[in-house]
């Protein structure tokens, strides 16, 4: 494990707490997309469920728990503890869209044909779609809490980072995964507008105020 990888993490858990704290202290899931958190679910319990197989780290557990409950915990703030807060006629974005092609991708691309490898190589392809949900959404709202934006900048500067881990992987033991890359460089493209918003805009912003997207 190296540097990169870990900021990558640490930037991952980061977004996850902002995007909590924002809802708990606001009791409020205003400008959330429920679709997107949906997607993310599906996509740590695919590629988690070998947490019942396989032991790699007491770290790796931690964060794989870690995520799940996590993304679990905003699901069910969304629809249950803050629904009457919920934009449920902004959030309108198809994710079976998503959802089919990537599961049809996994069949057609993948290592093996494993179980645990199609649902790990499905998991990959789903993520690098899975914000589009949210993106979706500030679109149609024309704007974004400042907060939210936090968020979403840690996500994709967590996707950034892991670009960087692999360039490094590659250098130094020689590793390289067409379907992890591939995948983490449309993810991170389609953060590439939003990051261009977020320094321009956000950074002159104060907290509290939004966004125009």
């Amino acid at each position: 494990m190296n540097v990169f990888r870990i900021a990558a993490d640490m930037a991952h858990l980061l977004a996850i707490i902002i995007l909590l704290l924002k809802i708990w202290k606001s009791r409020s899931c205003s400008g959330i997309s429920a679709r997107s958190q949906i997607l993310f679910a599906i996509v740590f319990t695919a590629r988690y469920l070998d947490l019942f197989t396989t032991y790699i780290s007491l770290y790796n557990t931690f964060m794989k728990i870690t995520f799940l409950v996590a993304t679990y915990a905003t699901v069910y703030f969304i629809f249950f503890k803050f629904r009457s807060t919920y934009m449920r006629e902004s959030d309108t974005f198809r994710v079976e869209l998503l959802i089919i092609p990537s599961a049809i991708l996994a069949f057609l691309i993948n290592h093996d044909y494993a179980p645990f490898e199609l649902l790990w190589t499905f998991s990959i392809y789903l993520e690098a779609v899975a914000i589009l949900p949210q993106l979706f959404l500030l679109q149609s709202t024309g704007s974004a809490e400042v907060i939210t934006a936090h968020y979403l900048f840690a996500l994709g500067s967590y996707r950034g980072l892991y670009i960087l881990n692999w360039i490094y992987r590659y250098y130094t033991e020689e590793y390289f995964d067409p379907i992890v890359v591939v995948a983490g460089i449309v993810q991170t493209v389609l953060y590439a507008d939003f990051f261009y918003l977020y320094v321009t805009r956000v950074v002159q912003t104060r907290k509290g105020m939004e966004l125009p997207i």
